[in-house]
């Protein structure tokens, strides 16, 4: 593939994308941070395994309610107001949930849904925003910039945050999470304003005309099922099975954490590469980079040395960065800028939105099916789709050809 490296001056120079950076950096600490502090938590006995299933439960519909409003009200209002709000939001909910976490669950569960609505308010208004401080030739390098930061969390954080649950309890640790929060709410800077009114119809309606929006691009919907159905498949494969491997195959948990610690090592890799690189056709690039998942569940099919697993996870973690920035990228170069945030919360609702449903679907299927049988059927998705995507004509580009 010929391609082309682009030199412009650097975003990381510019005050305005560093508060951008800095604010996204900590709701992405924070929403990660969420489910492992509660894990941590029930490891100290403060809660139980099943109390903690409630509150995750809890979080997740939070931010699946609240990702379509979202998307509708930073699209009607200032996407800077919208960012407020929701971060406001998981502020406040943080120090209920460290007051009643392990004395009242429904207290708890309401406070752990109201954090999750902040996060998931917080998306799609986060990427308009984006569009709106940066410049269009700089978006690319500006969206590697913030996944390179989502990397580094999950790289480090783990490890940083059991060693403070040494020293501080659950309460405080959920303290900190707010305080996390509050930086995401307070320090993004203003936008340039790129909203509607609304078509005066209501919710449903100006959520249905972000969804026409999304129809226009056909790039979109097939990137859009390609990246669900990648998700849906690889993403459970790698969360139900790849325990189930390193236990029963290797008879270490040594392949589980090496496993993990490659793909988000690979990721940095991609997202450092793409930061700086512009493939001619985007988009086949993208869609190329989202197939190399495939790899991982065909690694925990074959009995192959532990290495071969974390090569695939290396792999996997570059593809899904050279798939991940150009496609954010190109959402916010090619979307209507007043439907933008209405067509990224139908990005986040479709693929992550349905991720929990097969995570709930893979454990029965392996139960009926069998592990080899189910991690084939992955395995196949996952090329299958990304090429069955890069069929639409302006799926090459991710948008008309320039």
């Amino acid at each position: 593939m010929v391609h082309d490296t682009v030199r412009s001056p650097s975003v990381l120079r510019s005050t305005t994308f560093l508060r951008l950076w800095t604010a996204t950096t900590a709701s992405g600490i924070a929403t990660w941070a969420l489910p492992f502090v509660l894990g941590l938590a029930v490891l100290s006995r403060s809660i139980t395994a099943v109390e903690l299933g409630v509150l995750l439960a809890a979080r997740t519909v939070g931010f699946l309610a609240a990702v379509p409003v979202s998307g509708v009200l930073a699209d009607r209002y200032a996407r800077r107001q919208v960012v407020l709000w929701s971060g406001l939001t998981s502020a406040v909910a943080a120090p209920v949930l460290a007051a009643f976490v392990g004395n009242s669950l429904v207290v708890a569960a309401l406070a752990a849904a109201a954090m999750g609505a902040g996060q998931g308010a917080c998306r799609p208004a986060f990427q308009a925003l984006t569009a709106e401080v940066v410049e269009g030739d700089q978006r690319q390098q500006a969206n590697a910039a913030m996944t390179l930061s989502v990397r580094v969390t999950t790289l480090v954080a783990p490890g940083l945050t059991a060693l403070l649950a040494l020293f501080v309890n659950t309460q405080v640790l959920l303290l900190g999470i707010g305080a996390l929060w509050l930086v995401a709410a307070l320090v993004p800077p203003a936008g340039t304003g790129l909203t509607a009114p609304g078509s005066g119809n209501g919710f449903v309606a100006d959520f249905w005309e972000g969804v026409r929006e999304a129809r226009r691009h056909p790039w979109f919907l097939a990137g859009l099922g390609a990246l669900t159905a990648v998700i849906a498949t690889g993403y459970s494969a790698t969360g139900v099975v790849l325990p189930l491997v390193s236990r029963d195959r290797y008879d270490t948990e040594a392949v589980l954490a090496g496993a993990m610690t490659a793909y988000t090592l690979g990721a940095l890799a991609g997202a450092l590469l793409i930061a700086r690189w512009r493939p001619r056709h985007a988009g086949w690039t993208a869609l190329s980079g989202l197939a190399l998942y495939g790899f991982a569940p065909l690694s925990l099919l074959l009995p192959v040395h532990p290495f071969v697993v974390i090569a695939a996870y290396v792999v996997a973690g570059i593809g899904i960065e050279l798939f991940n920035v150009p496609w954010f990228t190109a959402t916010q170069r090619e979307v209507e800028p007043s439907k933008l945030a209405r067509v990224s919360s139908l990005d986040f609702l479709m693929s992550y939105g349905l991720a929990p449903v097969g995570l709930a679907l893979i454990a029965p299927a392996i139960s009926e099916f069998g592990a080899p049988a189910v991690l084939a059927v992955c395995a196949v998705i996952c090329f299958a789709a990304p090429a069955l995507a890069a069929l639409v004509p302006s799926s090459r580009d991710f948008g008309p050809r320039r």
